[in-house]
């Protein structure tokens, strides 16, 4: 795997794993990649420092794997919660955000999905809006 810095054209910082070098420019190419802050397509790899192996960073890399761990559980702890919480408005996210923004609907929590140009409409106009944390992967899809 490799691990790639990536921001987009709002300066927004991320980070994409990938499984060879190649696919980010093949994932790119076909518009496969977004910023998960503000789902712009215009995205481009940051310069970063080697990684360079050796005994230090073998005890770093160690260390961070229950660090991994723990920000995974947290994310699926998260998650469920919003599942549990809030009302899940399916594909009318966009609307109904703004709707609740606007002062034209309740006041309260939502989930659901909207496209990446729905995303960057609220997001300029101020709406309050964050990307649901994935679901966990299921153990048996793991390598």
């Amino acid at each position: 795997m490799i691990r790639y810095a990536l921001v987009c054209e709002h300066e927004h910082e991320f980070e994409g794993w990938f499984g060879a070098s190649a696919d980010f420019d093949d994932q790119q190419s076909r518009g496969l990649i977004d910023c998960p802050v503000c789902a712009s397509k215009a995205v481009r790899k940051q310069i970063m420092a080697p990684a360079v192996s050796g005994t230090k960073k073998r005890g770093e890399a160690m260390a961070a794997a229950p660090t991994h761990a723990m920000m995974m559980e947290a994310m699926a702890r998260v998650r469920q919660h919003v599942e549990a919480n809030f009302d899940d408005v399916g594909d009318t996210f966009a609307r109904e955000a703004r709707d609740i923004h606007d002062g034209k609907a309740e006041q309260r929590g939502i989930y659901g999905q909207a496209t990446p140009q729905e995303v960057r409409d609220l997001v300029e106009d101020g709406v309050p809006v964050a990307p649901m944390p994935p679901e966990p992967v299921k153990k048996a899809k793991l390598n």
